[in-house]
This record gives C-alpha cells, sequence and structure tokens, in this order.
C-alpha cells in the first residue's frame, strides 16, 4: 500500500495511488483503490451506529409518553429515517445517482446539490453532532464500565448497600483503548470493529429483552397508562411536559446515523450501484434496530412501568443474575468502543485532509514512516494522525469527566442533529436532484414533512436544554459518580 493512500486517512486525494501499466482492474472510476464493501459490511456500520447508548433509554421513554405515543413515536422515527435516508444515498453521486461523479462526505454532497452557505451550516451540523456523540459514549461506556462493578458490589453486600465509584477511571479507560483504535487509517479499515460491535448490540439487547420478559413473567406488568407517567402521582404537570420533550430527543437520537451514510455508502463496491445497496443495508439497518427498540422499549416499561430506570442495564432495574448483567454491560462497553471509532473517522479524516491541504510542504503533516508489525506486516505512522488523534480523544473524555449526564445530553444531541442532517437536507437535495417543481404535490408534501419535523427537534431540544439546566443545578463536581 502507497504511502499517498495512507497518507491521506479517510478522505483520500484523486488518484491516490495512479495505476500502472494500463493495469485498471484495482482501481474505481474515479482512480481510487477499488471498495470492498458490501450490504452486510455497510449494514453492520449501521447497526453500529444506531444500535447504542440510544435503546437504553426507551424503557424510560416510553414510560413518559404511555402506550399510545411511545411505540408510534419510535415507528415515526423510524420511517421518517429510512424514508430520508434513501434520498440522501441517491445523492452520493451527482448528478445523477448511478452515473455521476463521487462525494466522499456530507459536505460535499451538500457543495454538489445545494452550494452556497448551506455547506458550512451542514460542516457545523455534522461535526458538531460528530463529537457530541463521540463525548456521549465515552459516558456512556464508563457507565456500564462501572456497572460491572457496582453490580459484583451487591451480589456480595446486599442490594441495599450504596456502591459508589467513580466513572472518571472509567473513562480514561475507555479514552486509552480508543488512542490504540484511533490509529487504524480510514472508515474502509473499520469493518471487523463493525461487524464486532453488532454483535455486541445484538448480545445486550436480547439480554435486556429476555430480563424484562423474565420479570414480568415473574412479578407481572407493573403499574403502566395508555398516557405514561400520571400527571400528580408520579410527576407534576410541568414535569410531565419537559420529561415527554427530552423522550423525543432520546428516541430522535436513537435512529441517528445520517451523519455517517455517505462515508458509509463510499466504502461500497461500484456494482451493484453504491444507491442501491446502501438503500437494501439502511433497509437492513433501520427494520432491525426497530425490532430491537419496540420490543426492549415496550418490555423494559411492561416490566418496570412508569419507573422505568433512564437505563434498565446500567440503572440497575436488574440485580440478578449478577454475572448476566456484567456481561450484558461489558457487551455495550465494546460495542460503543467501536461505534466510537464510526463516529470519529470523519472528523479525523476532514481534519487531517484540511491540514494537508493548507500546509502540502509540511513534513510532519504529510510524512509516512513504515513500520513492520509482526502478525501485520508494514504499517505507515504518520507523526501528525498519532498526536492529534490522541488528543482529540483526551479532550473528549475531559469534557465527558465534567459533564458526566446522561438522558438529557442523549436528549440534546438527538434533537439538534435531527432536522437538519436527517430530515432536511435530504429533503433539499432531493428536491434539487428530481427538480421537483416548486408548488407541486410532492414539493409541498416533502416541505411538511420537514417542517413537522422541524417543530419536533425544537420541542426536543427545549426539553433537553431543560433537563441538562436541571442537572447542572443539583450536579456537584466533586461527588462520586454512581
Amino acid at each position: 500500500m502507497k504511502e499517498e493512500f495512507q497518507n491521506n486517512g479517510m478522505y483520500l486525494e484523486q488518484n491516490p495511488e495512479a495505476p500502472e501499466n494500463g493495469d485498471l482492474k484495482n482501481f474505481d472510476d474515479d482512480g481510487r483503490p477499488k471498495r470492498t464493501g458490501t450490504v452486510i459490511t455497510a449494514s453492520a456500520h449501521i447497526i453500529t451506529a444506531v444500535i447504542g447508548s440510544g435503546v437504553l433509554s426507551l424503557a424510560w421513554a416510553i414510560a413518559q409518553l404511555g402506550w399510545v405515543a411511545g411505540p408510534a413515536v419510535l415507528m415515526a422515527f423510524s420511517f421518517i429515517t429510512f424514508f430520508t435516508s434513501t434520498m440522501l444515498a441517491d445523492s452520493y453521486r451527482s448528478p445523477g445517482p448511478i452515473t455521476g461523479r463521487r462525494n466522499y462526505t456530507y459536505m460535499d454532497v451538500v457543495r454538489s446539490h445545494l452550494g452556497g452557505y448551506k455547506v458550512q451550516l451542514c460542516g457545523i451540523a455534522q461535526y458538531g453532532n460528530l463529537i457530541g456523540v463521540t463525548i456521549g459514549y465515552t459516558i456512556t461506556a464508563s457507565i456500564s464500565m462501572v456497572a460491572v462493578k457496582r453490580s459484583n458490589c451487591f451480589h456480595r453486600n446486599g442490594h441495599h448497600v450504596k456502591c459508589h465509584i467513580s466513572n472518571n477511571p472509567f473513562m480514561i479507560i475507555f479514552a486509552a483503548i480508543q488512542i490504540f483504535l484511533s490509529q487504524i487509517p480510514n472508515f474502509h479499515k473499520l469493518s471487523w470493529l463493525s461487524i464486532l460491535a453488532a454483535v455486541m448490540s445484538f448480545a445486550y439487547s436480547s439480554i435486556g429483552l429476555g430480563l424484562s420478559i423474565a420479570k414480568v413473567a415473574g412479578d407481572g406488568i407493573a403499574k403502566t397508562t395508555l398516557t405514561g407517567v400520571t400527571v400528580g402521582v408520579d410527576v407534576s404537570g410541568t414535569e410531565k411536559v419537559w420529561r415527554s420533550f427530552q423522550a423525543i430527543g432520546d428516541i430522535a437520537f436513537a435512529y441517528a446515523y445520517s451523519t455517517v451514510l455517505i462515508e458509509i455508502q463510499d466504502t461500497l463496491r461500484s456494482h451493484p450501484p453504491e444507491s442501491k445497496v446502501m438503500k437494501w443495508a439502511s433497509g437492513v439497518g433501520v427494520s432491525t434496530t426497530t425490532l430491537f427498540y419496540v420490543l426492549c422499549g415496550c418490555t423494559g416499561y411492561a416490566a418496570f412501568g412508569n419507573n422505568a430506570p433512564g437505563n434498565f442495564l446500567t440503572g440497575f432495574g436488574f440485580y440478578e443474575p449478577f454475572w448476566l448483567i456484567d456481561f450484558a454491560n461489558v457487551c455495550i462497553a465494546i460495542h460503543l468502543i467501536g461505534a466510537y471509532q464510526v463516529f470519529a473517522q470523519p472528523i479525523f479524516g476532514f481534519v487531517e485532509n484540511r491540514c494537508s491541504s493548507i500546509w502540502p510542504e509540511n513534513k510532519f503533516i504529510n510524512t509516512e514512516h513504515a513500520v513492520n508489525v509482526p502478525l501485520y506486516g508494514t504499517y505507515y505512522i504518520n507523526l501528525f494522525r498519532l498526536v492529534w488523534r490522541t488528543v482529540y480523544v483526551i479532550l473528549t473524555a475531559v469534557i465527558a469527566m465534567i459533564f458526566p449526564f446522561f438522558n438529557d445530553f442523549l436528549g440534546l444531541i438527538g434533537a439538534g442533529s435531527f432536522y437538519p442532517l436527517t430530515v432536511y437536507f435530504p429533503i433539499e437535495m432531493h428536491i434539487a436532484q428530481a427538480k421537483i417543481p416548486k408548488y407541486s404535490v410532492r414539493w409541498i408534501w416533502l416541505k411538511v414533512l420537514s417542517w413537522a419535523c422541524l417543530v419536533v427537534s425544537l420541542v426536543a431540544a427545549a426539553g433537553s436544554i431543560q433537563g441538562l439546566s436541571q442537572e447542572v443545578k443539583t450536579y456537584k463536581p466533586f461527588k462520586t459518580q454512581q
């Protein structure tokens, strides 16, 4: 593998490896090394990105909304996410979805179809979301690691014991692992990690589902209602409104993968057409995750009722069997290790490409050093990549230690990213690419969908901001986190 290919990280320059002697079979139509991704690897990337910390709060979210609105909101976000993902997949090439010029990033797609200030807005929304997700996953992974120690503490000393354990050492452990994995040069090399993470997500989701079913079978269905937590009994009227808003944000976050869809699509083989394969992968990914979401959310609500914890595995709705709880939380941590990389690689590649284009002669940024690694072969180390990615991981870990809030942080990320990246840009690019006449029935329907999702996002953001403000008021920096 040539140095230029490694050097450009995830976003390679045009023709990084020029075909020699007229041999074109190992290169795609843009002159880059032939892509090898399939519907299986793309589905694994999607499942890794989608099933994650979001599934852990769905029982709580449905408890706020009830049996009617809860599943309805889940299904609505599922449909909207799949529908807009098909439009985004068609935008990978421009002007046509089959033979047009490739776009390698979300910003490139927006630049090709919309242009102007919207490119910068897309960049702010996308990379702000990606940074937020990596911080959120650092928090969630540490909570799962702590839950293993607390589970063993409860098993030894009884459920009445406090078992206070700080999250910070486990955030440091998570960051150390990410520093190592961040040296994976680009998205194309992540398939094995995404497949492992997807398997882990199925494992812990199945365990949570099984434990919920066992609890319902043993104790019966807990107190539940059609409208969720009861005003005057469980919460006040104001709390009911804010919690409902926050729950909508949590559900929105549970389907967030549009931020990395284009990068996933750029790993696919040229035949069948990338847009067609990506639509298949989106269908597999979204339908699979929706099945798990509905099962985990509804059975979790049935098991715990209106008192469902914010995280029904790490929140200790279950104490026994402790070894199974431990295994589930280990699976969560392993899954989030892979998911972190899926969301971090676009950030790494963007910064490295920008720096390389600004300082093309800088040896620190552009020079690759070949190192022979036993059982692997030749690995190319770039000092800038090593330093910058290490600094980024450390910064996300420090921020996570300062703001260790779970549900509210989740909802704010979901609300802030869902509308622009999952709804607005895909719809606007589809209208531009398909040349849909203004004020036609199709144009009006798409605009109504877009504005409705904007209202939902604003409502969810308001709920999350209110929740965060409450957490900040009561948070004690030196209190040991549970």
